[in-house]
């Protein structure tokens, strides 16, 4: 994959979606619920006013509404910049 993010933006790979329920269930697709956890892809240099805190391959956590989704190479990403994630796991 030949992307790389410009400025303080993040690409990141979301985690797959809940198959089943802590009990046994299986969830069906049109109850899945979007993931708010995934794994970075990809790093932008960052600006003069923003040092970039997340590296590739750390699991981060991010908004349920934040970044734009994408598809490249048929994976659907996340691109967002680095403010919209919440937390480093």
């Amino acid at each position: 994959m030949k992307v790389k993010p410009l400025a303080d933006r993040v690409l990141i790979e979301p985690n797959p979606a809940e198959e089943k329920t802590a009990g046994g269930l299986f969830i069906p697709d049109t109850a899945k619920e979007k993931p708010l956890a995934g794994k970075v892809i990809a790093v932008g240099p960052g600006t003069s006013d923003v040092k970039m805190e997340v590296k590739v391959g750390d699991q981060v956590l991010y908004g349920k509404y934040a970044g734009t989704e994408i598809t490249i190479d048929g994976k659907d990403l996340l691109i967002m910049k680095q403010g919209d994630i919440l937390a480093i796991i």
